[in-house]
Parts: structure tokens; C-alpha cells; sequence
């Protein structure tokens, strides 16, 4: 049987730690969470077209941490983070980060999804496990389409707000500009 470490990236590992400690918290979570895709579907889903899928950790420095938590407005959870690179024929087709957060007191996880310039491709809801009626629609997550770093991506101006879910939107909207930042400071700056 495989240990834990030998079929869990470091992504599942948090995620699964975060389910975890709300079951032992006493956090009835089974009836309000909801996955929606696996990291494998969802990578799927990312890079359709794609010879190949590759995923790099990288451990952070402090000054790196620093540069995306200002670039981000947004603290780190973590100085792991990891990245997905889909090639087809040799070339980079895009990036992809998964980003497991709380909204609240619970957590949620999605795909961003990064064209090879850095812009936003798509975002895929992996899983919410606050109460379903504060996740956003899908149709409101396609806003951050085509967005970049050098746009604010702050709820309440380029990004809609949702009424009754407010703080699901600011969470959506830190973790995007998180996934901006890890490709600014990590593979726009040739860190790769």
C-alpha cells in the first residue's frame, strides 16, 4: 500500500490536512462540502491538447515570499507552491496552480489556469466546503478570463461582487492575484 507522501502532492497533502482538522474539529463538513473535480480533472480540463504535464515545487526565499505577498495584497498560507506546466511539441501551452484557501472557516480550492504570457486562461472550481449558497456561480468566476497582474482584481471594482457571497468573492479574487504573483516572481523572473 502507498504512503500518503507517495500518491499526494504537496497540494493534496494541505488539502487533505485541511479535511482532516475540521473532521476532528467536529466540523460537519459532509453536508455542506462539495468536490467538484479532481486535481487530475482538472488538469485535464487545463491543458486538453498537451503532450505532456509536468509539475515543479518550488520552496520560496523570504524575499520572494515578501515581493508576492505585496504584489498579491494577499498573506501566504505556505512557502511551497506548486506549479504546472503543460507542453505540446516542446512548448510551454500554459501554467496552471491549484490554490486551497479558507472563505471563511472553511476551505475551497481552484484551478487557475495561466497562458503562457501570464494572463488568465480560465478558473476551475475544485472543491467548496463552506455552505453551497455562498460559491458563486460559474458564469461569475469566467470575469477573471484574460486578466493580468496589471489589472487591480478587487471586488467591488473590476471584479462584480456576489450578494451572500462576499467574502467567497475576495477570497476568489487573493487567490487569483496569488497565482499572478507566483508566475510573476517565479517564472516571469526566469526563476524556472
Amino acid at each position: 500500500m502507498k504512503s500518503m507522501s507517495e500518491w499526494a502532492t504537496s497540494s493534496e497533502r494541505l488539502f487533505l490536512g485541511l479535511l482532516a482538522a475540521a473532521v476532528l474539529c467536529g466540523i460537519p463538513i459532509a453536508a455542506q462540502a462539495k468536490v467538484f473535480l479532481s486535481r487530475t480533472e482538472a488538469l485535464d480540463l487545463a491543458f486538453p491538447h498537451a503532450d505532456r504535464v509536468d509539475s515543479q515545487t518550488y520552496i520560496l526565499s523570504a524575499g520572494e515570499a515578501a515581493r508576492i505577498e505585496k504584489l498579491s495584497r494577499s498573506p501566504l498560507d505556505s512557502m511551497l507552491v506548486e506549479i504546472y506546466t503543460g507542453f505540446r511539441g516542446g512548448v510551454v501551452s500554459g501554467y496552471a496552480v491549484i490554490d486551497i484557501h479558507n472563505v471563511r472557516t472553511l476551505p475551497e480550492a481552484f484551478m487557475v489556469v495561466l497562458s503562457p504570457a501570464g494572463e488568465v486562461q480560465s478558473l476551475r472550481l475544485l472543491a467548496f466546503h463552506e455552505p453551497l449558497q455562498y460559491r458563486p456561480t460559474d458564469r461569475w468566476y469566467t470575469q477573471f478570463d484574460d486578466k493580468s497582474l496589471a489589472e487591480p482584481l478587487r471586488v467591488g471594482g473590476d471584479v462584480h461582487g456576489v450578494v451572500g457571497a462576499t467574502l467567497s468573492a475576495r477570497a476568489t479574487a487573493r487567490g487569483v492575484r496569488r497565482v499572478l504573483a507566483f508566475y510573476e516572481v517565479l517564472i516571469e523572473s526566469g526563476r524556472e
